[in-house]
């Protein structure tokens, strides 16, 4: 039986592509543009999960958190937040409240999806598949799609999350500017190998002075440091 996610935001059409992308990904997903229209739904039938926006009209989805964390029978239910709030004050309060995780608008469907089953595996209770990368001051996190350098999270977008999970995944190795393109864009998707460029150089300013453990070779592509 698919697993039921119930997505509490008062944006449509976020909304619609939440609830597509999870579709596809075989969940049964229902949609609530009310707060507290959205804790009667989940009094009446509690989800296997909850996606929740922080900053809604009726009810702020932190006062939705304490009550759910309030209710015995509710207490275990898997909270993300979505929110476009960024401030890492967000973050502690959220966590603070019970918050399994927590993804910033805009966000990366794609990486929604990938949070929503890592938060569902663990609440079967299977074992933690998560895969954390370290180098120096850099430190990321594949599963949880999470980065961070001296302990401070960066945001960075999918494609330069698994552009950095690749090189830091190959460490030593010297990766072609194809190479990346088919393996971080798909050899089917029609960019040209300058876009590698642009995107490592947005990457390197994100990671600051990690940045420089990306290394350039002329002619040839790029290396993370050995």
């Amino acid at each position: 039986m698919a697993e039921r996610i119930l997505v509490v935001d008062d944006e449509p059409d976020l909304l619609e592509l939440v609830r597509f992308h999870l579709d596809q990904a075989g969940y049964e997903v229902g949609v609530c543009e009310s707060g507290q229209k959205g804790l009667e739904k989940i009094r009446r039938s509690p989800p296997d999960l909850l996606i929740l926006d922080l900053m809604l009209p009726d009810l702020p989805g932190t006062e939705i958190c304490r009550q759910i964390r309030a209710d015995d029978r509710l207490a275990k239910l898997p909270i993300l937040m979505l929110t476009a709030k960024g401030e890492e004050v967000d973050r502690v309060v959220g966590f603070e409240l019970g918050v399994d995780d927590y993804v910033p608008k805009p966000f990366s469907p794609r990486e929604l999806v990938l949070r929503v089953a890592a938060i569902l595996r663990r609440a079967r209770g299977e074992p933690d598949r998560s895969t954390v990368l370290a180098h120096g001051p850099l430190r990321i996190d594949t599963e949880k799609h999470r980065c961070e350098v001296e302990g401070v999270p960066l945001e960075l977008t999918a494609t330069e999350f698994r552009l950095l999970g690749f090189l830091m995944s190959r460490s030593g190795r010297v990766m072609s500017r194809q190479r990346l393109l088919d393996e971080v864009w798909g050899s089917d998707i029609n960019v040209t190998e300058r876009t590698i460029d642009t995107h490592l150089k947005r990457l390197r300013e994100k990671l600051g002075t990690a940045g420089a453990l990306i290394e350039t070779v002329r002619g040839v592509g790029y290396r993370f440091a050995d």
